[in-house]
């Protein structure tokens, strides 16, 4: 009777002790996290990925470049250059100070930033140092403030020439990169010239000469300070022996934006206009009376 009861508390002892034996063995299993699992606790980023997400909503997912999760894994954020290489600007440093990697194309742009700039937009830089203006002193920051892509209002910094003249009407004449490099199409309206040009524009307005009704465009053609010369136009309407003797055809006919209106005539006309009344002029070689 003793021994039968011997045997079954070995056996119960034996059942109990061989399944905790078998348990020590057994590794434990790390829980597999899924994508939905990551917005449970992380609400901000998978909304962000959402509305601007870009190639990184397409083609990876948050598992893809955050590897584990702590404490687990010390550090699960991935370096930008473990997908993005092979150009100057993916070698920079800092890559979060402009880019949020779950909106990247969301780019913030913070400080005087230049160099960063020209990794990506290396014409840029080139124009702007072949046409050297006060834009080449800037940062591209300056007017590309606060976020890529952002075009910046002329008049901003700039007052327009004239009342008449809007944001739209700057880019006629002017680019940005060489603002100093005048260049209009054959439509540009006479009065943008007047906006600088007063005196010549106004002359021309006044004039009763055939340039009156011609546009500046017409003459100044393409580039700004273009001079023509009068027999683009004209030819050689006169005798080749007059123009040998005046070859400036200002000699006779004055400046294009007031032609025919030289000052000695002008002075004729205004001393025929205070001389005597017509039939009562006093011949030259007349003696007064005594």
């Amino acid at each position: 009777m003793r021994e039968r009861r011997g045997m079954l508390w070995t056996l119960l002892l034996a059942l109990l002790i061989c399944p905790l034996s078998l348990l020590a063995q057994v590794e434990p299993v790390a829980p597999v996290l899924d994508i939905a699992d990551c917005a449970k606790c992380h609400e901000l980023q998978p909304m962000e990925i959402a509305a601007n997400g870009g190639a990184h909503k397409t083609q990876i997912n948050c598992r893809d470049c955050h590897a584990g999760h702590r404490p687990a894994v010390a550090n699960n954020i991935p370096q930008c250059g473990m997908c993005h290489s092979g150009g100057k600007h993916y070698e920079l440093e800092g890559c979060v100070t402009c880019h949020n990697p779950h909106q990247p194309m969301q780019v913030t742009l913070k400080g005087e930033l230049t160099t960063p700039c020209l990794t990506c937009h290396a014409e840029v830089g080139e124009e702007l140092i072949a046409h050297a203006s006060k834009h080449t002193e800037l940062a591209c920051s300056t007017c590309h403030a606060e976020r890529h892509g952002n075009i910046p209002s002329c008049g901003a910094c700039h007052e327009p020439h004239s009342a008449q003249m809007t944001q739209n009407d700057c880019g006629v004449c002017h680019l940005p990169h060489q603002p100093l490099t005048l260049k209009y199409g054959p439509q540009t309206a006479s009065v943008f010239c007047a906006s600088c040009h007063d005196q010549a524009f106004n002359l021309l307005a006044a004039s009763k000469a055939k340039h009156h009704d011609i546009a500046c465009v017409t003459c100044h053609q393409s580039q700004h300070k273009t001079i023509p010369r009068c027999n683009d136009c004209h030819g050689l309407p006169h005798p080749e022996a007059m123009h040998q003797m005046f070859p400036n055809c200002a000699t006779c006919h004055n400046i294009a934006h007031d032609l025919n209106n030289l000052p000695a005539q002008k002075e004729s006309k205004e001393a025929a206009g205070k001389g005597a009344a017509p039939g009562k002029a006093t011949p030259k070689n007349s003696k007064k009376a005594k």
